[in-house]
């Protein structure tokens, strides 16, 4: 793998990673595109003896990779050989991170490995659901299959998450707005218009000794409460790293009253959709269910799954351990249940997938909706605060000048 530096037929320096045997045969592919190679060195460094470590900047969006994926899945479905589809890809790609990445997959099978390991040296990139469905597809000659129903798979995840993200966006950016104003009031604002009233030498409604309090606190101690909040986010974040932390925190999330609901929906939506993929990729039961515990990301949904594998491998139905756990619906486990009897437990696990991905648009709609009325209104209450705080001291310099 050669990294360059080229000038186009217009005059333009253009830069990128392209693999060949030598820098010679690096040259000629070049000017073969219409560039013209000024610089070509080797770069992109392969993977280490171990494949685990990720290059630098190795990052590849959800999007970008069903993208690659669906467009992979075309290639070999038209015949053409994995290396010469990856090589195609390689050439189609804009950004230099995900051209190494390709890069570096393609070198690795042309030296001997099989496809599934080559990916399993990016797993910044690559999930272990990713490289599990490629060993399958690999080993049963239906990759190009494999490929498509990955492909929806991403699809279907980088759209709930477009949505969730969304929807968000706007209510996040209000509140951040909200905050920067209230602080630039209450710190530079307010201490200049209270200074009036400092100077009157007399009792002061209630509303105006807070807000002067929170004035002086914000003007003198900001840099205390800075501190505070950045050593508290730290310890916080800290905790929630260890394993009683993290739990802690995802049964406290699914107890909230309305996000706990939409937490657990999002964590329902990503196991049954992922569990459907693996089965229907002809992964074992077993196997897909140690993967989709990492999926959830939830500690105690996980623990569930976990519980209900182990009671699996001694026999039982997948239904019945997940009903007792009492962290899946009975809707879940009743569609899982008609599904083991009737041999479409992939098709029930789809449709209760597709289910939750319509409730959870519809629920984090109607809390965008219900969030913008309630931002407005307590913006409103707190500006009304200052506002009184303000005016009520002056309605009394009135009557005593009267």
């Amino acid at each position: 793998m050669f990294e360059y530096t080229a000038l186009t037929a217009e005059g333009k320096t253009v830069s990128g990673v392209i693999d060949a045997d030598n820098v010679k045969e690096a040259r000629l592919k070049l000017k073969r595109t219409g560039v013209f190679p000024v610089d070509v060195a080797v770069g992109a460094a392969r993977p280490s003896a171990g494949g685990r470590r990720a290059l630098f900047g190795e990052r590849v969006s959800m999007a970008e990779l069903s993208v690659l994926t669906r467009q992979l899945s075309t290639l070999l479905t038209a015949g053409l050989p994995l290396v010469d589809s990856l090589g195609a890809l390689g050439e189609q790609v804009e950004r230099t991170s995900v051209k190494r990445v390709v890069a570096g997959v393609r070198e690795r099978i042309r030296e001997g490995a099989s496809f599934a390991d080559a990916l399993a040296a990016h797993p910044s990139v690559f999930s272990l659901l990713y490289v599990n469905m490629v060993r399958v597809g690999e080993a049963s000659g239906t990759l190009d299959r494999v490929l498509l129903s990955l492909a929806e798979f991403l699809e279907r995840q980088a759209r709930l998450r477009n949505q969730v993200m969304a929807a968000l966006t706007y209510p996040l950016l209000m509140l951040a707005v909200s905050v920067i104003i209230l602080v630039f009031l209450v710190a530079f604002v307010v201490p200049k218009v209270t200074v009036v009233f400092a100077d009157m030498h007399q009792a002061l409604p209630w509303p105006t000794v807070v807000l002067i309090a929170l004035s002086d606190a914000l003007r003198l101690g900001w840099w205390v409460l800075a501190l505070a909040g950045v050593g508290g986010g730290v310890a916080i974040a800290r905790y929630v790293r260890t394993p009683a932390g993290r739990r802690r925190y995802d049964a406290s999330a699914l107890r909230l009253p309305v996000i706990g609901r939409l937490v657990r929906m999002i964590a329902l939506s990503r196991f049954t959709s992922t569990l459907s993929t693996l089965l229907a990729g002809g992964i074992g039961l077993l196997t897909a269910l140690e993967i989709v515990k990492n999926v959830v990301h939830n500690v105690v949904i996980a623990d569930a799954i976990e519980s209900a594998r182990e009671n699996i491998r001694q026999g039982q139905s997948i239904a019945e351990p997940l009903r007792r756990s009492g962290v899946f619906p009975p809707l879940v486990t009743h569609m899982i249940a008609v599904g083991e009897l009737s041999g479409e437990l992939e098709t029930m696990l789809k449709k209760v997938s597709e289910a939750y991905d319509h409730e959870v648009e519809t629920t984090v709609g109607a809390l965008t909706a219900l969030l913008s009325p309630v931002m407005i209104l307590v913006m409103g209450g707190v500006i009304l605060f200052i506002v009184l705080a303000i005016l009520l001291p002056i309605f009394e310099m009135s009557q005593i000048v009267r």
